[in-house]
Parts: C-alpha cells; structure tokens; sequence
C-alpha cells in the first residue's frame, strides 16, 4: 500500500474512502433527468446492477460488493409475484397516485421522506384490509 493522487486529491495509504453512491446514480452524464422518478428508464437498457458498470449499483460493487444480492434477486421475484397474486392493491380512502411524494429523505440510504401506506385486501374473498407502511411509519406509531 502506498500514498497515491486520483483526480489531483491526495490518497494517503490506509485512508478509507467512501464512494458516494447516491451522486453517482444521479449523474446526468449517465442519466437523463436524473432527479425525476421513472422506473421504465430500465426497460430495454443493458443497465448491470451486479456492479461492473458503475452507473447504477445499489448492491456496491468488487470485493465490498453486497453478500445477500444473489439471494435477493432471486427471491424478490417469487416475494413480488406472491403479494400481487394474492392481494388486491389500493391507495386509502380518496388518495390517487399523483398526490403521492417521491421525495427523498437524506441519509446513509435511500429512503422517502414522507411515508407510503397502501391497503392490501385479500383476493380469496376475505373483506379485511390489511395496512402495510414502510419503517418509518412503523416507528412513528410505535412512539
């Protein structure tokens, strides 16, 4: 190991540097209207999300990469498939989809900054309603 330059800022050896994944999945040379929230800007792209190229890599990448991301990928599709198979999704009462916020909230991770609540009714004929909330919301009502 030894000192070294990247950019013109000096390394010194030993040094732990954090990669700031957040500004490089935002960086217009990479994405067009990076701050704007379009899931389909996926479809039909070569994008890699294993880490090789280092546009978008939610999983981290080379020898730091993430353990569990073959595990995820693998179960996130049968998770996925289960709930939308088995449960009828709503937004409550008169909420539309344009009313939701996907602003950000800042931090270590991704997350958003105002809750989002969605109504599960069940598709084998049961009437109940179950509430599913992200963390925070979770948190927020247990206080």
């Amino acid at each position: 190991m030894e000192d070294t330059k990247i950019l013109g800022y000096s390394i010194p050896k030993k040094c732990r540097v954090i990669i700031n994944a957040w500004a490089i999945g935002r960086h217009p040379d990479y994405w067009e209207m990076p701050e704007e929230f379009q899931p389909e800007r996926f479809l039909n792209r070569s994008v890699d999300y294993k880490g090789h190229e280092f546009q978008f890599i939610p999983f981290g990448a080379g020898r730091r990469a993430c353990p569990g991301m073959a595990f995820s990928v693998a179960t996130i599709k049968l998770v996925l498939a289960n709930l939308l198979n088995r449960f009828e999704w709503k937004l409550p009462g008169e909420l539309r989809g344009e009313d939701l916020s996907m602003d950000e909230a800042p931090g270590l991770t991704t997350r958003k900054k105002a809750s989002f609540v969605l109504v599960a009714e069940s598709r084998t004929g049961g009437s109940e309603g179950i509430e599913v909330m992200d963390s925070a919301a979770i948190a927020s009502k247990e206080m």
